[in-house]
This record gives structure tokens, C-alpha cells and sequence, in this order.
């Protein structure tokens, strides 16, 4: 597996991450057996950045990752701030620190190596005292780094301008492509290390649905299509399922010769160099090999760069719900 830098953190992380939200049960019930899978197999592949979040199952996913061993290599990142004990009014620095000795405390280790404020309202990212007291946090010990994960550009460079900011958790895809223009760039400028999220779409661009897949009702896929429980953008980055299942149907005629559509869509994310790593979720142990080989795979051209960029900007962007 190859690694890059994280940032300013300074850590060397794989190129494909492991996303965890499915191991708190979010997209369907998980057992404890397939969730050990799981990470057993991340660990064996060598990917060693996982994302988590204390309201994913409400704690599971950090408690399971928390009582697998890790190796000392591996980098666990976890996220705060849309617990009810904070979300979306009630955010303090006693509160804030409380939620962090909880993550703690489920992951088993007294410091954090990445807390990242977990898509907080915008209006308490620009009234900012909410970084300051992540500084005090990261000076007192009880996280090693910390970060932002946010939904929109503008969220995005907010955060980019706080000194102690060292990663920014971003949705970026092949149809969700704006923050390469002018995002990607300042965080380069920063030394912010970025972290993708949603590489496949919430799984369309896995290029294995149709209109007629249906998910479980536990799973977002089915009660946030609109929105209802969160942004909407969250859920197929914003795109109508249907209408997505479209979009993946032309994708695949742009994909080279013999690269399936995962792995085509995660190779496009990394082939922008300011990316450190991908966080890709999976359902199914032997789905790691799948994500994983793409860091193996040649580089795009150029050329098909370019095209992939005329296309989203003249068919993708409008249809996108919830913001970029």
C-alpha cells in the first residue's frame, strides 16, 4: 500500500483509507464477526487510516475499533459535534471536551490522534471560537491533531484559515469535483491534509445499482435521499438516485479498457495530488481488495482529466442538491 503525508500531522497514512461508519450499524446491522472481519482484513491489506465518529451507532464503531488491535502504525480519526449534547446549539468548550474523553475512552487511548469537528453549523464556524478551544484541547493532550469535516466549499475554506486546522474531511468524487479548483490548492498552500469522503457516491459509483436496488430502512440511502434526516448532500453527493444511476451509466463509457468503475472513481480522486487519503466504507471484508488495488493502477491521462471535468461541470453540477 502507498502512503502520503497527512499534513501538518506529519503522519504517513495509506492512500485508501478505511471508512467505519457501517461498523456502528448505519447502513444495517453489522455483527461483531463481520466488523472484526473487517478490520482484520484492513489491517492485513495495509491500510492504516480509519475514520470513525462518536454518533456512528451511538459509540459501536469507536468501541469496536477501540478493542481490535491496531498495530502502531495504524491512525484512527474520529469525529465530534453532531451529538445531541452538542448539535446544533450547544456547543461549549466543557461540552467539547467531554465528547472528546468519551471518544477517548471507547477507542481505549488517552490522546487522540485526530479529532475533527464533525460538520458543524456554518454559523459556528464563522463566529470561530470553536477552533480556539480545539487549540486548548490539542494543548492540553487530549488530542494529538484536529481537523474539520465539512459538507461545502465555503465550510471548507472557513476552516482552512484557522492556523491549527492540519486536515480538512471532504466530499470529492467524480461527481462532486468543485474542490479542485480552488480548495485543493489552499489547502496545499496551508499544509492542511485532505481526507476524501463518499469517493463512490454512497456506492453509485461502484457501478453495481440500478433504478430498481432498494436499501434497507435503517440505511441513509433509503431515508436521506431527501434530505429528511440530514444534508441532503450527504446521500449520493446530493444526487437524485436515480438520476445518478444515469450519470454512472455514461461514466462508464469514459473508464479505460479493463478498469472496473470503483476502482476508475477512486483512481480519480488520487490522481490529484493534494489528496492524502481516501476513506472508503465497506460492507463485506473481501470488498478491501477491490478499494485497495486502485492505489496500484496507472495514473489517468491528462487528457481524460480534462474531458471528466467538461462533463461535471456541463451534466453533474446542476442537478447537485444541498450544496458544494
Amino acid at each position: 500500500m502507498k502512503t502520503r503525508r497527512l499534513g501538518k500531522t506529519g503522519f504517513e497514512v495509506s492512500e485508501i483509507g478505511l471508512g467505519c461508519w457501517q461498523l456502528g450499524g448505519d447502513f444495517g446491522p453489522v455483527g461483531d464477526e463481520t466488523a472484526d472481519a473487517i478490520l482484520t482484513h484492513a489491517l492485513s491489506a495495509g491500510i492504516s487510516f480509519w475514520d470513525t465518529a462518536d454518533v456512528y451507532g451511538g459509540g459501536l464503531s469507536e468501541s469496536r475499533i477501540g478493542g481490535h488491535a491496531k498495530g502502531p502504525n495504524v491512525v484512527v480519526a474520529t469525529k465530534l459535534g453532531r451529538s445531541a449534547a452538542l448539535y446544533p446549539n450547544k456547543y461549549t468548550k466543557q461540552a467539547v471536551r467531554e465528547s472528546l474523553a468519551a471518544s477517548a475512552k471507547r477507542l481505549g487511548v488517552a490522546s487522540l490522534d485526530l479529532a475533527q469537528l464533525h460538520c458543524v453549523p456554518p454559523e459556528v464556524l464563522r463566529e470561530g471560537a470553536i477552533f480556539g478551544w480545539m487549540d486548548e484541547l490539542q494543548a492540553e493532550g487530549l488530542v494529538k491533531n484536529w481537523g474539520a469535516s465539512v459538507e461545502t466549499i465555503e465550510e471548507g475554506m472557513i476552516c482552512l484559515e484557522q492556523p491549527g486546522c492540519a486536515t480538512l474531511q471532504i466530499i470529492f468524487n467524480l461527481l462532486r469535483q468543485d474542490a479542485a479548483e480552488k480548495l485543493l490548492p489552499k489547502a496545499a498552500e496551508k499544509d492542511v491534509g485532505i481526507i476524501v469522503r463518499l469517493p463512490l457516491a454512497s456506492g453509485l459509483l461502484s457501478g453495481k445499482y440500478d433504478k430498481d436496488t432498494r436499501f434497507a430502512d435503517s440505511d441513509h440511502r433509503s431515508y436521506n435521499r431527501d434530505g429528511a434526516a440530514f444534508s441532503v448532500g450527504e446521500t449520493f453527493s446530493g444526487i437524485p438516485f436515480e438520476r445518478g444511476i444515469e450519470l454512472v451509466q455514461t461514466l462508464k463509457g469514459f473508464a479505460p479498457e479493463g478498469l472496473p468503475m470503483s476502482q476508475f472513481a477512486l483512481r480519480w480522486i488520487l490522481d490529484h495530488p493534494q489528496v492524502s487519503t481516501v476513506i472508503a466504507g465497506v460492507s463485506k471484508p473481501e470488498q478491501i481488495a477491490d478499494n485497495v488495488a486502485a492505489s496500484e493502477r496507472k495514473s489517468l491521462f491528462p487528457a481524460l482529466m480534462k474531458q471528466l471535468g467538461e462533463w461535471y461541470e456541463k451534466n453533474v453540477k446542476p442537478e447537485i442538491r444541498g450544496g458544494v
